[in-house]
């Protein structure tokens, strides 16, 4: 135990100075606060791609959907499904058209400050009222980051929780302090590979007589786990709860660490290939992760005869059990990738919101580049902190926390960036209710149970959000010529700029 312990742990320690490495070279290319913030527009497809997909997925990829598989079976094919639509449908709708935007409003560097310029918006309300919901419900994924790496030491090495989360939150702000936009891209590169390959192979080294073995095993098991349309003890899925899982897709659309890439990405042009990247990597992985769910209760039943406390750490289970020190290291080491790829990003969007947004914006609005960065990287160590005073709850599940922050930025966010890019009559008063009606609705919506209000709080919040989106600008004029003339110049922009 003590070999296998050092063997994982040396592991571990060359990883992390690997992350440093790379956070330390993007430390020397970081000059201002485009490059801190948005690493100077120059990611090409691959980085874009594949960060987005990292930032995306985060712990929840290898410790939240594995669980669910294993507790529900195919059922959770419902919101792979519904995730992998949505990734698509965000690179495919989204994409170009954020980019190009945010580059006509004067290079906005984030999404309060590019609706801001959108709507010629000089009360600076849009701006910090946006700015406000991206730290609030950043806060809760971080957190979820911060529990799965609590998780992942906790069960790795036997360490009291609190120290746990304490240990996995200094190793992400470490880099994410210095390096920025740049560190975390590159080193989501790395840990977006690390993580498809652990999961495509950790399934694969535990499976026992291929595919149709597994299904004839599941199905002894319990036949229920092999069903879209009932749940593990046999009842049907109400409409409910299927629209509650698709649904999920539709937060891809207000996720600030993801759209971040797309206006980071070097052209247009590489948004393509990226797009392609992203779908494919996200399938791949999503596979894995069910099929971890899949395997691992198997595993548990037949191997081990007994039941797992926590399903969420079934990834782990089987890479203790069944590999060697050293490759075990390296798998596990996918965990806290997964976890450092998100939660760096949301620290970073958080620390942007914080000095461009309210720093920058309300108080001082003539500051200096430098001065920007020096206060997103204070941004960076306070957030962290109250995040992590969040997750010392050691009954917290990372999938219950990403769940809350991710309908919280699909609903205050998604249809009011939507509306945004397509449609020339929206104004400033839209957008702002918006906002305001999606991310309310997210938070009044997730305290009420019973009935229709079970159904997951991103759909009536984004319903909400845009038909008060609708009725808002028309009820209050429109869109004023001049708002309407620039986005016309928009339009004509996407023809050309690469």
């Amino acid at each position: 135990m003590i070999e296998s312990n050092f063997a994982i742990t040396g592991t571990f320690i060359v990883y992390l100075l690997g992350m440093l490495a790379i956070g330390y070279y993007a430390y020397q290319r970081t000059a201002n606060s485009s490059d801190y913030f948005l690493g100077g527009r120059s990611l090409g497809p691959w980085p874009s791609a594949i960060s987005a997909g990292a930032s995306d997925m985060s712990g929840w990829l290898l410790l939240g959907l594995p669980g669910y598989a294993y507790a529900a079976g195919l059922e959770s094919l419902w919101l792979a499904g519904g995730l992998l639509l949505g990734t698509w449908a965000n690179w495919l709708f989204c994409a170009k058209r954020l980019r190009t935007y945010s580059i006509e409003t004067d290079n906005a560097l984030t999404i309060p400050q590019y609706l801001s310029r959108r709507f010629e918006d000089n009360s600076k309300l849009l701006q910090t009222i946006s700015a406000f919901f991206i730290l609030l419900f950043f806060l809760f994924y971080t957190s979820s980051g911060l529990v799965a790496g609590g998780k992942l030491f906790e069960t790795v090495f036997g360490l009291d929780y609190s120290i746990a989360v304490i240990v996995g939150t200094l190793c992400i702000v470490s880099y994410t302090l210095f390096g920025g936009f740049l560190a975390v891209s590159w080193t989501d590169l790395v840990q977006g590979l690390l993580m498809a390959a652990a999961l495509l192979f950790v399934p694969l080294a535990a499976m026992e007589g291929g595919f149709g073995q597994l299904n004839a095993d599941l199905h002894s098991l319990n036949p229920e786990l092999l069903t879209l349309w009932n749940d593990a003890k046999g009842e049907p899925l109400s409409a409910i709860a299927i629209i509650s899982l698709a649904a999920w897709g539709l937060g891809y659309f207000g996720q600030p660490h993801i759209l971040a890439r797309f206006k980071a990405t070097r052209s247009n042009r590489d948004l393509t290939t990226a797009r392609r990247i992203a779908v494919t990597w996200s399938f791949l992985s999503m596979a894995g992760a069910v099929m971890v769910g899949l395997v691992g209760l198997l595993y548990v039943h037949k191997v081990q005869g007994g039941e797992l406390a926590d399903p969420e750490t079934i990834f782990m289970v089987l890479v203790n059990t069944l590999f060697h020190p050293v490759i075990a290291g390296i798998l596990l080491a996918a965990i806290l990738a997964a976890i450092m790829s998100t939660a760096d990003s949301q620290l970073l969007v958080s620390s942007s919101a914080l000095a461009e947004d309210f720093y920058k914006r309300v108080f001082k609005p003539d500051a200096s580049s430098e001065s920007i960065v020096n206060v997103g990287r204070f941004a960076v160590i306070a957030l962290s902190i109250v995040a992590l005073l969040l997750a010392f709850n050691p009954d917290s599940t990372v999938l219950g926390l990403v769940s809350y922050a991710w309908a919280g930025f699909g609903a205050a966010f998604g249809p009011a960036l939507l509306f945004s890019l397509y449609w020339r009559d929206m104004n400033r008063n839209g957008a702002l209710a918006g906002v305001l009606v999606g991310g309310i609705t997210v938070v009044v919506w997730k305290q009420i149970s019973g009935g229709i209000f079970d159904i997951y709080e991103i759909v009536p919040g984004f319903i909400f959000a845009s038909v008060a989106i609708v009725a808002v600008s028309k009820l209050t004029g429109g869109a004023a010529a001049s708002v309407s003339k620039t986005f016309d110049s928009y339009q004509q922009s996407l023809q050309t700029l690469d």
